[in-house]
């Protein structure tokens, strides 16, 4: 069975990089796609910075900037041509997905994006990896703790889910399990909501081929988004 490849061209409404970190030398990474900021999007992230929103006010707005995430990744997976019929036995010329896609979500925080992929996706697979930090020693690299992934998932696409990218330990920690799995780069999406430009660099630099695909690269992801989403930050 062959690895279906990414479609190369992004869609219109991508851009490099928010000017909110204009001068950090990101440019650089091709393969980094922020969504396009309109009022909606800028809106969502007000709410998610604000200290004094509610758990109730966070959780429905973080799955709405979630699905908008979701949603633009699909259109970075393979498709082929089909024909249907409508009632009326016209044909009608248009695409399905290829199979051979999969989600991956980063214990814990990333959970939070598996509800999205599900709506988009009912029927597919999600594997899970759980990575821990040294709370003793933070200068030791991330350990992977747990991982259970599709046995096939060589030969799948991988949308990559994790909420934030810090100083992209975790993340990058995630795609050496995935290429221990024979995951080519190629075929790794990485679903994010925000980004910090050391963690693009960290990533992109050893990555080149990973996508990655956010809502905002800005200095300050210190959202605790995890704890604010589960609830478990009181």
């Amino acid at each position: 069975m062959s690895v279906c490849m990414m479609a190369g061209t992004p869609p219109d409404n991508f851009i490099l990089p928010i000017s909110k970190c204009s001068g950090t030398a990101i440019d650089q990474f091709s393969r980094l796609h922020v969504l396009k900021s309109n009022n909606q999007i800028s809106w969502l992230h007000t709410i998610l910075r604000n200290v004094k929103t509610s758990h109730g006010d966070f959780v429905f707005n973080a799955d709405r900037l979630i699905r908008l995430v979701i949603e633009e990744a699909l259109n970075f997976l393979p498709t082929h041509d089909k024909t249907v019929y409508t009632p009326k036995g016209v044909p009608y010329e248009g695409k399905a997905f290829n199979k051979g896609n999969c989600g991956v979500s980063l214990v814990r925080s990333g959970e939070a994006m598996e509800k999205s992929l599900r709506e988009c996706c009912r029927s597919i697979r999600i594997g899970k990896m759980l990575i821990r930090h040294d709370d003793d020693d933070s200068s030791k690299p991330p350990k992977v703790i747990y991982v259970r992934l599709p046995p096939d998932i060589a030969e799948r696409n991988v949308l990559l889910m994790y909420p934030l990218m810090n100083t992209g330990g975790t993340i990058h920690q995630s795609i050496r399990e995935l290429k221990k799995n024979n995951v080519k780069e190629e075929q790794i999406i990485i679903c994010t909501l925000f980004v910090t430009p050391d963690s693009v660099r960290h990533v992109c630099s050893d990555f080149p081929k990973v996508r990655i695909l956010t809502t905002e690269v800005n200095e300050d992801c210190a959202l605790h988004f995890g704890e604010r989403y589960f609830g478990t930050d009181k």
